[in-house]
Parts: C-alpha cells; sequence; structure tokens
C-alpha cells in the first residue's frame, strides 16, 4: 500500500495533511505501507512529534513502515533530530548550528527522562527570552503538566513523543508534545455527562477552573504558557480527535478538521526576537510581569 505525503508545517494544514494520513492507514494490519514523500517540498521538523507518532500507531498493529523518495533537503533536516534513524534511512547528521530539539518517545513511568530531556534540549536554550528563576521555574512545571496529561490522564498505552525545533529566518523555537490516548473530547465528555464538539473540548478544558481530574486544578498546565505566550508574541495550538484550537496575538480561534487525529497535540511556539525579561507578578520588576 502507496500513501503520498505532502509538504509539511506546523500549522492547520500540516496536521490537516498528517490526520489525513491517519485515516487512510488507521485500519491498516499486517500491511507493508509504503509513504511516499517526493511531493514533501518541505517539513517542519518539529511536526515529526505527530508523525512520528502516526508511524508508531501503525507499527504497533504490525505494519511495516518505509518511507520512501525523501528529497535531500528534508532528508538531511530528519536526519539532523535523529527522526530517520528509526526508519532505517540514515544516520543521524550532526546539528553545527544547534537548532534541533530531538525527537523522541518516552514510555510510562520515564518522568526522569523526559526531565532531562525537556532541561536538556528546551528549557535552557539561550533563543529563550530571559525569565526570573522563579517564572522559569513555573513555566518548566506548566510543560511538566502536559507531560502528564500526555502520560498518564490520556491513558496512552503508546508513549508520548516530542520533538522541536529552532527556526533562526524566523525568529521562531517550536516545541510539540504528542500522546496516542483517549483525547480530550471523550475526557471532557465523559466528565460533563453530555456530549459537545472537539474543539468545544479542548476550549473548556483550557480554563483554568476547568478539569476532568478530582482534586487538582485544571487548564492542561496552559493557563502561565498563555499569558507568557500573549507577552511574548508566539503560539499554542491544540489538536485533538477533529478539533484545532490556537492562541496568538492575544485572540483564540478553532477550527474543525476533516479527519481526526488519534490522541492529543500541544504545539508551544516562542518568539525568539523577544528581548523582554519576565517575571512573576510578585516579583518587583520593570519588565513584563505575570
Amino acid at each position: 500500500m502507496k500513501f503520498y505525503l505532502p509538504e509539511i508545517r506546523n500549522d492547520f494544514e500540516g496536521f490537516a495533511a498528517l490526520t489525513q494520513l491517519y485515516s487512510q492507514t488507521r485500519n491498516c494490519l499486517f500491511e507493508n505501507i509504503e509513504i511516499d514523500m517526493r511531493a514533501t517540498s518541505w517539513f517542519d521538523a518539529d511536526m515529526c512529534s505527530v508523525f512520528g507518532a502516526i508511524l508508531y500507531s501503525l507499527r504497533s498493529n504490525l505494519n511495516n513502515v518505509t518511507l520512501t523518495n525523501i528529497p535531500p533537503g528534508v532528508k538531511q533536516i530528519l536526519s539532523k533530530n535523529g527522526f530517520l534513524v528509526h526508519y532505517g534511512q540514515a544516520l543521524n547528521i550532526a546539528d553545527h548550528w544547534g537548532t534541533t530539539i530531538f525527537y523522541k518517545r518516552f514510555n510510562i513511568g520515564e518522568r526522569r527522562y523526559f526531565s532531562d530531556y525537556i532541561d536538556n534540549e528546551f528549557i535552557n536554550r539561550e533563543e529563550i527570552p530571559q525569565m526570573s528563576h522563579a517564572l522559569l521555574k513555573k513555566f518548566r512545571e506548566s510543560l511538566f503538566e502536559i507531560f502528564d496529561n500526555s502520560m498518564i490522564h490520556s491513558r496512552t498505552e503508546l508513549g508520548v513523543f516530542s520533538c522541536g525545533q529552532f527556526f533562526p529566518n524566523r525568529n521562531r523555537l517550536d516545541f510539540i508534545v504528542v500522546d496516542l490516548g483517549v483525547g480530550i473530547r471523550k475526557k471532557v465528555c465523559d466528565h460533563l455527562e453530555f456530549d459537545i464538539s472537539p474543539e468545544q473540548a479542548i476550549e473548556w478544558a483550557t480554563q483554568e477552573t476547568n478539569t476532568t481530574k478530582r482534586g487538582t486544578p485544571g487548564g492542561l498546565g496552559l493557563k502561565l504558557l498563555s499569558n507568557f505566550i500573549d507577552l511574548n508574541s508566539g503560539r499554542i495550538q491544540i489538536v485533538s480527535d477533529a478539533g484545532y484550537w490556537c492562541r496568538k496575538n492575544r485572540n483564540t480561534i478553532t477550527r474543525r478538521l476533516d479527519h481526526p487525529l488519534p490522541g492529543t497535540a500541544v504545539s508551544l511556539e516562542i518568539n525568539t526576537a523577544d528581548t523582554n525579561s519576565y517575571r512573576l507578578s510578585h516579583e518587583t520588576s520593570l519588565d513584563d510581569i505575570f
């Protein structure tokens, strides 16, 4: 069986293309699946987390997956972040410019390894705007809450996938966490005991006071991150089931995908051209505060 992949960027169209691939292949069992990438003229490296999750799902159904006709430029990008080595295409290529956040998959119980990964690959990057120690700690905790939601509360059995990329020419640092769990809509509808749309479920779950967990605050760890992104002029995207949610320029938009994503993807984009320094509201500062 052969499937063709178009260019993949970290936006609605990129998620739509990958969820279409999942829809086309989700029922495959014991198949030889070829994904032809001759038309993949560009691939945002951070989207490897989404692509990798879908391919891992296919392999879990005992399919053999091969990637073919990868354009040289795309092959170089996906070799630098360690993605293609999982598909027998190439050895890792050294990233001399330090722009990659390596593609990784984490099993249940590997929270400590995710901690090391976050510290080494993301939190301590010099491209992230300056933060006070207290804010950086809260920022880190918010990322861990996203991981915990992905690993524990999504009830995934296939793990959590993560990847990122710094785009110097675009002044962007992108980081994505993906799980293959039950998805936000099912959890929210089970909690509310009535049916709502996928995008309504994401909107509900991102509110600070809402949670499907007992005795703990809600918001998917996104309240502080959203506040930071608003000040930083960055972007947050969440995709779950067929729902797409995006926070950018202090505005939120929702859209409906034609095909569902298994589980949930959370994409954080930081504006690296931001020269402000940030602190929590109780800290004395003349700069931006929370």
